[in-house]
């Protein structure tokens, strides 16, 4: 999981994959596996990127 993570950069915008009334987050960081998002709908948000694969938004 650790690996799809490490191309999430600042800026980009994710779902999480268990929680989708959260809404499309914003990446805030990505340091050592810990994610920190920006959910509209839950606020801010740090992930355990080893335990949480994040699916990246492109389309949104």
């Amino acid at each position: 999981m650790e690996d799809l993570n490490a191309i999430l950069a600042p800026g980009m915008l994710v779902r999480h994959p268990q929680y989708d009334e959260w809404g499309i987050g914003q990446v805030q960081s990505n340091i050592a596996a810990k994610i920190t998002v920006n959910f509209p709908n839950e606020g801010k948000v740090v992930i355990d990127g080893t335990r949480i694969a994040l699916i990246p938004v492109f389309d949104a």
